[in-house]
């Protein structure tokens, strides 16, 4: 098969906020850092609001080895790094990533001013409006919203920031690259002998923005992923991160719990609560 040549995979988004022209700018952002040894990412072939058509990963099994080689590439990811919290790929202006009738909005070049840190930009773009959502829905009572309001504030005060990966601060970027939604199911475990399998693993579906490094690799150690303690080593082998990460891992967890709790139900809402009652 030519290098050009793949099999494609197609996916279709026919809700009213669906922008799937998003994911496809994210995955050529992501796909940019490869030159400099980043994380493989399915290549594009066409995509509009509704409608992306993309390369098919072929996939194969996990292991020790394609795990530490995706550690060490993803830490190169991110180290292609992005001008500030909540970015937006270049060439989208969508105002966010929309999954059912959730929405995880971006930040803008005209609100950059706002995003300075990760807790600020955390704290208005995400952690807000998915608090506003549930309260509304009755998932969350009076109390139970003042206590995750409490954990914003502390976000948006700074007591949770932390300097970002080595290889990111070597690059003098304001934040990393990230793919934003870096469950394991995002995470394809690549077969030997194709384009993708040089780095172990590639990405598809993300939600990319300027955001903290430690938010894709709390998201992979929230649901689970094969060979997890051998990638994080690698990762932090080749971009060591900052002190006492390992305690940030749920502070990073909340967002994506909470975004559960918007799709999904009262199912997420006591994990989101036992975050924020560790942080308030």
């Amino acid at each position: 098969m030519r290098e050009d040549s793949f099999a494609t995979y197609e996916k279709v988004d026919h809700g009213p906020h669906a922008d799937l022209a998003g994911e496809a700018a994210g995955l050529r952002w992501l796909g940019a850092a490869e030159k400099d040894g980043g994380l493989s990412c399915a290549r594009i072939v066409s995509a509009t609001a509704h409608r992306l058509v993309e390369e098919r990963i072929p996939q194969g099994a996990p292991t020790r080895e394609k795990a530490r080689r995706a550690g060490a590439a993803l830490a190169r990811t991110h180290a292609a790094g992005a001008a500030w919290y909540g970015c937006p790929p270049p060439g989208w202006d969508g105002p966010g990533y929309a999954i059912g009738r959730s929405l995880t909005p971006v930040v803008s070049d005209s609100a950059r001013d706002g995003a300075q840190s990760w807790g600020a930009a955390c704290a208005e773009w995400r952690v807000m409006p998915h608090v506003r959502t549930i309260r509304d829905d009755g998932l969350v009572d009076a109390a139970e919203a003042r206590l995750l309001t409490r954990v914003a504030d502390r976000m948006a005060a700074g007591d949770f920031d932390s300097p970002e990966p080595a290889l990111v601060r070597a690059g003098g970027h304001a934040c990393a690259r990230i793919h934003g939604d870096l469950w394991s199911g995002n995470l394809l475990w690549t077969a030997d002998g194709t384009r993708a399998s040089a780095t172990g693993a590639a990405l598809i579906d993300p939600m990319a923005s300027g955001g903290h490094a430690e938010t894709d690799l709390a998201m992979l150690q929230l649901f689970g992923c094969a060979y997890l303690d051998d990638l994080l080593a690698a990762y932090d082998e080749a971009s060591p991160l900052a002190d006492g990460w390992r305690d940030r891992v749920a502070i990073h967890q909340l967002v994506p719990v909470l975004l559960h709790c918007v799709l999904f139900g009262g199912d997420y809402v006591g994990l989101a609560l036992s975050i924020a009652r560790r942080y308030a």
